[in-house]
């Protein structure tokens, strides 16, 4: 099943892409691999989820936040390629959880994105490398950064 008809089969809602808020780009095609910059959970009527995980943000909250990022990384490559469709996989994953310093979870939140990447593109080709790290602060407050890489089709 194509990763456009995976996104109407589970019935997700994919946010408008963003658009930068600094002097960036937020996809990028070098070769066979698409950059997309860092991300964060972007809603569908345009806020942002803020929060510290492990004070004002439970992980499981953390998680549904992780996920949205993802939304709206898969909004950017849909108005940025035309077509989730022209994906081959996920290479890498870089997630930034804003999060108090005792917090160690890191990992089970940015799982929240890191599945719904395999939901969309399958196990094989949605999972890739990652990395979780925690920060305290990031822009704005957002309780969720995530960048990524993608292998294009040829």
């Amino acid at each position: 099943m194509s990763a456009d008809a995976k996104i109407a089969e589970l019935a997700l809602e994919l946010p408008p892409a963003p658009k930068p808020a600094g002097v960036y780009k937020p996809a990028l095609i070098v070769g066979d691999l698409c950059y997309v910059s860092g991300h964060g959970p972007l809603l569908p009527d345009g806020t942002l989820i803020t929060g510290v995980v492990g004070d004002s943000m439970t992980q499981e909250q953390g998680y549904e936040a992780a996920k949205q990022t993802g939304l709206a990384i898969l909004a950017t490559l849909k108005a940025h390629l035309g077509s989730l469709d022209r994906i081959d996989r996920v290479v890498k994953l870089l997630g930034m959880v804003n999060c108090t310093p005792e917090f160690g979870a890191q990992p089970a939140v940015i799982n929240g994105c890191s599945e719904l990447m395999a939901s969309v593109f399958g196990d094989d080709h949605g999972v890739g490398t990652r990395s979780a790290v925690g920060f305290n602060a990031l822009p704005g407050g957002i309780a969720i950064e995530i960048e990524g890489a993608f292998l294009l089709k040829s």
